[in-house]
């Protein structure tokens, strides 16, 4: 089950695909969407990233911020990014504390699960039924 609307978000400090340090509080003030998907370069989770790749600057023009999150790897996501071009960091939960955090655990893996995290720091909305192809465009229409 994961997390509530109007549930203060889990801070978190990890790095990235580049290995640099990303720390949720360091975004105060802008709209986050984090995204948790289940494996690097799988059929689905390369579409829902696509879909964020090509509609990433819809999400630079309302000044929000896209990280993907899994399980996997710098190496993996490093590879993933690079494979299809993609604009946004992935975060590394290769123990899986974010997955954990969030209540996304599918056991060696996270649930597809979007948070969008508000200005303040307080997820705005949750989604659990995610169309990989055009899950993008759907938090672009929800976040209006």
């Amino acid at each position: 089950m994961a997390l509530a609307v109007g549930t203060v978000a889990p801070g978190f400090t990890t790095i990235d695909d580049e290995g640099k340090t990303v720390s949720l509080s360091d975004y105060k003030g802008k709209i986050v969407v984090l995204y948790f998907y289940p494996k690097d370069d799988t059929p689905g989770c390369t579409k829902e990233a696509q879909s964020f790749r090509d509609n990433y600057q819809q999400y630079q023009d309302k000044d929000m911020v896209v990280f993907g999150v899994s399980m996997d790897d710098q190496s993996s996501h490093k590879m993933f990014k690079e494979k299809y071009g993609l604009p946004f960091q992935l975060l590394v939960d290769k123990d899986g504390t974010l997955t954990n955090a969030y209540d996304v655990s599918g056991g060696a893996y996270s649930k597809r699960v979007t948070y969008i995290i508000d200005g303040e720091g307080k997820i705005s909305y949750v989604d659990e039924k995610v169309q990989t192809a055009t899950h993008a465009q759907d938090i672009l229409g929800i976040v209006g």
